[in-house]
């Protein structure tokens, strides 16, 4: 019998010797104890003693998967869909199992940025040390060059990196569902230069490295016998407490700390970086912005750092479910002026394509996300296109670069 179906049974029993029974003040007392007790149970910790090794591949083939034709992840011997419960009754090791995948799938995607997409990684910071915590962006050959239109791409917050809307998109359904990997291409095709962003990458982690233990001078001056009790009291509380870690902790999990990267230790910084470095640098008379949730936001916040510049370089936004907040940031009149203008938010909605939704914010309009998405974004971006080489201007809200919702919300 496992340990975790026991504890059950006993946290049960407990459970029903803890309701009220008849009789006086010992039995409420007794009862009053027993909840307390039960109060100090942390069943996530008892779930631990039962768990297999945190050990997982480090490759697809390890896990036995890998995307088909259709950019579809499949078992290679069964060729069904990733499974989460790989085991009955394991919340917390299925996540863990789920959690080593998606980072093999970053990695994944991170080549094809550059294999499929022929995406050069830039390093950042520009100028970083060889021993400094880095981070880093893709953007095509001609980012820095194209005289004409650049494409910038920013996600939302959580576990995606650079080149993903939604790992769970990826993992469930496909790369195109899930990646930015369809709207680069397009964008390359229609001669847009690019640049994705990498807002999420702001630290690495590394062990924590426990500081040994210094004597204080005080102790060089104690008695012999004084100081002897001491380390056997010090060595019986370490014993205590290795005992204690071994239940707390059986996998051994190390205690991780964060090195931030110089410049891009959040989202905001990392988009006012690229700003100034890059994007502000560009030659491309027309800059135009996809971004996602959070991303949305992070743009904002670029518009108030960066006002006057981001004016008169940015022609148009696409936001899809953007989270930022015009009031909360404290965008002054002419940005939420301009939002109207050169912005639109296309939201989770059940609304037929670029149906109007209601906002209760006084900045750009939303509109519904609707459902065959892809295809719709791409005939916008020759529709921008068009009315740019005919207008030789920006593109109002309702002629935005992209529809580049999902079917539902990314977060």
């Amino acid at each position: 019998m496992s340990v975790l179906f026991y504890t059950a049974v006993v946290l049960t029993h407990w459970v029903n010797m803890a309701q009220p029974q008849p009789g006086g003040p010992d039995e409420k007392e007794k009862t009053t104890a027993l909840k307390d007790l039960l109060s100090r149970i942390d069943l996530d910790e008892l779930m631990k003693k039962d768990e297999p090794p945190l050990d997982f591949p480090d490759t697809l083939e390890g896990f036995e998967y890998a995307f088909n034709e259709k950019g579809q992840l499949r078992h290679i011997t069964t060729g069904e869909p990733f499974v989460f419960n790989f085991r009955e009754d394991l919340h917390r090791w299925n996540q863990k199992r789920y959690e080593a995948l998606g980072e093999i799938i970053t990695k994944h995607v991170y080549e094809l940025l550059e294999k499929e997409c022929n995406l050069k990684k830039v390093i950042l910071p520009v100028d970083a040390s060889e021993n400094e915590p880095k981070s880093f962006i893709f953007m095509s050959e001609d980012a820095m060059t194209n005289p004409d239109k650049l494409m910038v791409l920013i996600h939302g917050s959580g576990v995606v990196r650079a080149g993903q809307w939604a790992r769970r998109l990826i993992i469930n359904e496909d790369l195109e569902s899930g990646t930015q990997i369809p709207y680069i291409k397009r964008a390359m095709e229609e001669g847009y230069a690019v640049i994705v962003l990498n807002p999420n990458e702001n630290y690495i982690e590394v062990d924590k490295a426990k500081p040994p233990a210094q004597p204080s001078q005080d102790s060089f001056d104690e008695p012999a016998e004084k100081r002897e009790r001491k380390e056997k009291i010090q060595k019986e509380t370490k014993k205590r407490r290795d005992f204690y870690e071994k239940y707390r902790n059986p996998q051994k999990e190390k205690e991780m700390m964060h090195l931030y990267i110089r410049e891009n230790g959040s989202p905001e910084e990392h988009a006012l970086y690229v700003w100034d470095k890059f994007i502000s640098q560009a030659a491309a008379e027309n800059v135009f912005f996809v971004a996602h949730s959070y991303g949305g936001l992070t743009f904002v916040e670029l518009m108030i750092q960066r006002e006057s510049d981001v004016r008169s370089k940015v022609a148009a936004v696409a936001l899809t479910d953007s989270v930022h907040n015009v009031w909360h940031q404290e965008a002054g009149k002419a940005i939420r002026e301009w939002m109207r203008e050169n912005c639109c938010n296309w939201v989770s909605s059940s609304e037929p394509l670029d149906t109007s939704v209601e906002s209760m914010l006084p900045d750009c309009p939303r509109v519904s996300a609707g459902h065959n998405i892809l295809q719709q974004s791409m005939q916008t971006t020759q529709r921008m296109a068009a009315h740019q080489n005919h207008h030789n201007r920006p593109l109002q809200s309702q002629n935005l670069i992209c529809h580049c919702g999902e079917r539902e919300p990314l977060c």
